[in-house]
């Protein structure tokens, strides 16, 4: 069931990244340039993802840190499958231009949201651990 709720979760991230990818396209990029646009849109996601880490780890009773450490990691290899996958077979993107978003180019802070999606559950699940083990009184 944890599984499940991950990838739903997950899904919700999905939407919220390319809400994100739209903003900066149409209103970031434009109104304060390339490489601004891309570090605020980069901050905008990692702060959606790092929430979001947090409500799924509240409102999952006991999820671990370990567990939040692996949901990290699933959540890493969804994004990292979809962006490969939609790039290389619905955009039709050479990989070199795939690549190219992680060299921090321009601003692209890609990897750096890569980073938080991946530790966002973790430290959530830590966060959340101490605040009940502080809670309980011990």
């Amino acid at each position: 069931m944890l599984l499940l709720k991950s990838l739903l979760t997950w899904l919700l991230i999905l939407c919220l990244a390319v809400a994100n990818g739209a903003l900066r396209e149409v209103v970031l990029i434009p109104s304060i340039g390339k490489s601004l646009g891309f570090i605020l849109s980069g901050a905008l996601l990692s702060v959606f993802v790092a929430f979001v880490a947090y409500a799924f780890v509240r409102f999952q009773p006991g999820i671990t840190v370990s567990q939040g450490f692996r949901i990290g990691i699933l959540w890493v290899c969804l994004t990292l499958g979809f962006e490969f996958s939609f790039g290389r077979y619905v955009q039709h993107k050479s990989w070199a231009e795939l690549l190219d978003a992680y060299t921090f180019k321009d601003g692209n802070v890609w990897p750096v949201v890569l980073l938080i999606t991946l530790l966002a559950p973790y430290f959530a699940a830590l966060f959340h651990a101490k605040s009940r083990h502080a809670k309980s009184g011990c």
